[in-house]
């Protein structure tokens, strides 16, 4: 699940560079998910695996009811006289066949349904049983089971992620048992469409309703079945892929059906790229979807993303989570950065490869939200609470940028080797994955073993800082002392190759040194004499509060300080230096010195206009330099 942006809309974009947009998705993710942290996971007794479900569903998006009849076929692990069901005790049962026969069924206090069989079902043989019943679905969720509204009419969506399917159906809520395949029948007032899961096969008007069939052929997580009713219009865009096409279906509100066209057609490139990243979309048999429902953010439904509207990085977060959470899912809700850490820097691969000015005031953004909080770890270490789970500063962006800096320590080649083997390995494809399987497939690519890496960035709490002094002798060999401090405890030290950029404004160079311990000293010989260094400037490393100083300068943290951090034009710089002038240095990412200015002390205003799009370091030069936190400018 997730929320973003506009690619065509730059002060859009910009907002989520300052994490609003950012915020709103997962915010949105947790509202799907405050549930009580008592019994969340699912207490049924596992004792069957489930191949099919055949969905029937009756309702009318003017009320908030159901009712359902619900046919699992299944397979007992061992012989048994009953199964269980997650179920919410809010819901009230009509009746239980067995071989179209009624059966004793209780439901539990603890949100179970028990059914019990007249004998004893053996091992292997693949049965059935048939649950019928109605109610009003309890509100757990904020997501779970919603009858809204829009330009006055109704709609009813539902969204389960994590431990919402129960509020609405007799299910197996786990991340153990995917259901091979599903049929969803859905009757409703024939003024209405239904979006849902897999291929349309039919809409079949009787009498006042409409009954909408949905079928899918591929194994799908509980939490990703769904179901959304309204007034839709429906459009389709076209994703090619060889010689044939992906058809990506869209279910819009009517009074957005015309804006949104234009904001769905980046999809297919989007689409594109990952399937040469990551291999083909893995429903392509089938279709892509989006369903708009009532919510700022965006949920996964496998082949049929529910959006509350089009924003560029919202489409390609929930698209990345087709190949990470659909396809192959996180195997326990511990491992929730396998979704929403790959699904977050998927959607930032889409500015990599087609909206390149955009790439680095992505990834400088998340780095800064990853290291606002200095502990937690990506590891989820409380699944009760759904906060935890949908952590924004762990599972999200320090997920992402754990994956961007296992990237710079294994190299492009083994990083998309390993992903594609983790993605394709058959014991994982279409199943659900845990840690310990990305780790043996990352370690196999690149040949070593990630087990530092992963006990410091994946269980390991916090982040580095780094303090780089620098000298440069008559040979131009520069002399590096690199030391490193911690945020938290848990991580005594970060061992990371570390890139410094050398530069004098008309030559350069990036010297990586492999950092071991805190006080390291390192040399090299350059070919120019360099005038400022400068820290991991592609924004590799997950760190923050860095200072990179030579010898003969000495740091300093309030002399100099430039504010909005983003601008679309101008900038105010204050500086307390006593000195009558001083030199305002603007340095780009590439490190190339692209202003220069002669500033008084106190406070200058400074004009960006000139200057592209993109982040900028301020270098403040009397004798003392303090290279200070980033500028954007849009």
């Amino acid at each position: 699940m997730y929320r973003i942006i506009s690619l065509c809309t730059i002060y859009s974009l910009f907002s989520f560079f300052g994490n609003a947009q950012i915020n709103k998705i997962i915010e949105s993710e947790k509202r799907a998910a405050l549930i009580k942290k008592n019994g969340l996971t699912s207490r049924a007794v596992n004792n069957y695996d489930l191949k099919y479900h055949k969905l029937e569903w009756a309702i009318d998006p003017t009320v908030r009811a159901i009712e359902g009849k619900i046919t699992s076929h299944f397979i007992p692990s061992a012989s048994v006289s009953m199964i269980e069901f997650d179920f919410s005790s809010a819901l009230v049962i009509d009746s239980v066949k067995y071989h179209s026969v009624i059966t004793t069924a209780t439901q539990l206090s603890t949100d179970i349904l028990q059914v019990d069989f007249p004998g004893t079902i053996s091992s292997g043989v693949l049965d059935s049983v048939t649950v019928f019943y109605h109610g009003i679905p309890p509100s757990s969720g904020f997501g779970s089971f919603i009858q809204g509204s829009h330009a006055g009419d109704s709609i009813l969506w539902t969204l389960s992620q994590p431990y919402g399917a129960r509020d609405w159906w007799p299910c197996k809520q786990d991340l153990i048992d995917k259901i091979d395949s599903i049929d969803i029948f859905i009757t409703h007032p024939k003024q209405y469409r239904a979006a849902s899961n897999g291929v349309l096969m039919s809409e079949v008007i009787s009498g006042p309703n409409k009954i909408t069939h949905w079928k899918h052929k591929h194994p799908i997580a509980t939490y990703l079945i769904c179901l959304s009713v309204t007034n839709y219009a429906v459009y389709s865009d076209f994703s090619p892929y060889g010689a044939n096409t992906v058809e990506i279906v869209n279910y819009v509100y009517p009074e957005d059906s015309l804006a949104s066209i234009p904001q769905t057609a980046v999809v297919v490139q989007q689409m594109q790229l990952f399937d040469t990243l990551f291999g083909i979309y893995p429903f392509y048999d089938e279709k892509y979807g989006h369903a708009q429902f009532g919510w700022g953010g965006g949920m996964e439904h496998q082949t049929m993303t529910f959006v509350g509207d089009f924003g560029y990085e919202l489409l390609a977060h929930e698209l990345a989570h087709h190949w990470f959470g659909d396809a192959v899912t996180c195997g326990s809700w511990e491992d929730i950065w396998l979704n929403e850490g790959f699904a977050t820097y998927l959607s930032g691969l889409c500015y990599e490869h087609l909206a390149p000015v955009y790439w680095s005031p992505f990834i400088h953004n998340i780095n800064n939200a990853a290291t606002s909080v200095t502990s937690g770890s990506v590891f989820c270490t409380d699944t009760t609470d759904v906060n935890r789970i949908f952590n924004a500063e762990l599972s999200y962006f320090k997920g992402a940028m754990i994956i961007h800096t296992l990237r710079w320590v294994v190299g492009d080649s083994a990083f998309y080797a390993g992903i594609n083997n983790y993605l394709h390995d058959a014991s994982i494809s279409f199943g659900f994955s845990k840690f310990e399987q990305f780790k043996m497939h990352m370690e196999a690519a690149c040949g070593q073993n990630l087990t530092w890496y992963f006990n410091d960035w994946y269980y390991g709490e916090g982040f580095p800082s780094y303090t780089i002094n620098w000298s440069l002798d008559l040979s131009n060999t520069v002399n590096v002392t690199v030391s490193q401090s911690q945020s938290h405890p848990s991580v005594p030290f970060y061992e990371l190759p570390i890139p410094i950029k050398f530069t004098n404004g008309i030559t350069d160079t990036t010297v990586v040194f492999d950092h071991t311990f805190s006080g390291e000293n390192f040399s090299a010989s350059l070919s120019f004499k360099p005038e400022n260094a400068f820290f991991d400037p592609e924004n590799w490393i997950l760190s923050n509060n860095n200072l990179v100083v030579s010898v003969s300068e000495k740091p300093v943290s309030t002399l100099l300080n430039v504010f909005p951090t983003v601008t679309q034009s101008m900038v105010t710089v204050v500086t307390n230096m006593n000195e009558k002038a001083y030199a305002l240095q603007v340095y780009n990412m590439a490190g190339e010195l692209v202003l220069t200015k002669e500033l008084n002390p106190g406070s200058s205003m400074v004009d960006l206009n000139a200057l592209p799009s993109g982040l900028y370091s301020f270098v403040a030069f009397n004798g003392i330099k303090q290279s200070i936190q980033k500028v954007i400018k849009q």
